[in-house]
């Protein structure tokens, strides 16, 4: 066992995030060894410290590299770690330094790249995170890009699904009856067509605690699961939307341990690295009940070398 892992165990452990800051930091003494490891490409040093280190720590050491290296030839850690390794693992590391709300964003861009658009990937992080988190996102996403996200949505999205994604980026949670919002949500659904704008403000404007009295005396009084509404009356994204909001409303946890069954290297990184200080000992829950087998030992099925070792330091232990 590691023993930076032993010495850090005590600050972390008992939380609902699996890293947490290592108690004898001394990023000085990191720097230098990341350097070294650096000229060796010694990816297992490099991972020891990152994924034993909170994200505020390695801000500190990313931020005491650039001032330790030459004036003539300074480069920030990123991009010295972008020359030393590759691949999976270099993407893994880079959403490691990356500030949490600066990898949503990244994560959001990525999701919108290219052909085609992620639309799950929107939804995961719209739908998991809250109003003001989604506000530091969204500057974030400014910096970065220099580019409005609002926008951005709009132009990768159509019809009611388009209002579902704006709604929920600028959500902000309002007093309501819950009987009332039964009443509305039961009333959109007895016309020959569904009616989208309920759903989309009732869902996108009350909290967790609200919403879930509301569908559960929604179920009770048409006598069938939210699921099965949702899915025969309406369609397409915008039924895909509503689908990921409830489960997320309902169990956000279960919800984000589904997507790491898929063991996709992409959702597999980004959830759990943006997870990691949070609820990812949660998450690690719900993939045991899911699945019958710990996150830990699914990874180690399905990835190898340093990059699966990244990947269960971020993890953390067998469940």
């Amino acid at each position: 066992m590691d023993p930076d892992f032993l010495a850090s165990s005590d600050m972390w452990w008992g939380t609902l995030g699996t890293i947490r800051p290592f108690s004898s930091f001394h990023p000085d003494r990191d720097v230098a060894e990341i350097q070294a490891a650096l000229q060796r490409k010694d990816a297992v040093t490099l991972v020891r410290i990152l994924t034993n280190r909170s994200n505020a720590q390695r801000q500190f050491i990313a931020k005491s590299f650039q001032e330790q290296t030459k004036p003539e030839s300074r480069q920030d850690l990123s991009a010295a770690l972008k020359k030393a390794l590759s691949g999976d693992l270099e993407n893994l590391l880079l959403q490691l330094l990356m500030l949490p709300d600066q990898l949503e964003a990244h994560r959001l861009k990525d999701a919108m790249a290219g052909l085609g658009t992620d639309e799950e990937t929107l939804l995961e992080i719209l739908c998991t995170r809250s109003g003001q988190k989604l506000q530091d996102i969204s500057a974030a996403y400014k910096k970065s890009y220099k580019k409005d996200l609002e926008k951005e949505l709009r132009s990768e999205t159509s019809g009611d699904f388009a209002k579902l994604v704006v709604a929920l980026l600028k959500k902000d949670v309002a007093a309501g009856s819950v009987q009332r919002d039964v009443q509305a949500l039961a009333a959109s659904l007895s016309g020959k067509k569904a009616e989208a704008e309920p759903w989309i403000t009732i869902l996108t404007s009350r909290d967790a605690d609200h919403l879930n009295k509301v569908l559960m005396e929604l179920e009770l009084e048409t006598g069938q699961t939210v699921d099965q509404l949702v899915e025969k009356s309406f369609s397409g994204d915008f039924r895909l939307g509503l689908r990921v909001l409830v489960q997320c409303i309902q169990n956000p946890e279960v919800y984000l341990a589904q997507r790491l069954l898929t063991m996709k290297t992409p959702l597999v990184q980004g959830i759990m690295v943006s997870h990691s200080e949070e609820d990812l000992l949660q998450i690690r829950a719900a993939f045991l009940r899911l699945n019958g087998c710990s996150l830990y030992s699914a990874l180690q099925k399905h990835f190898k070398g340093e990059h699966l070792q990244a990947l269960q330091a971020i993890c953390r232990s067998e469940d």
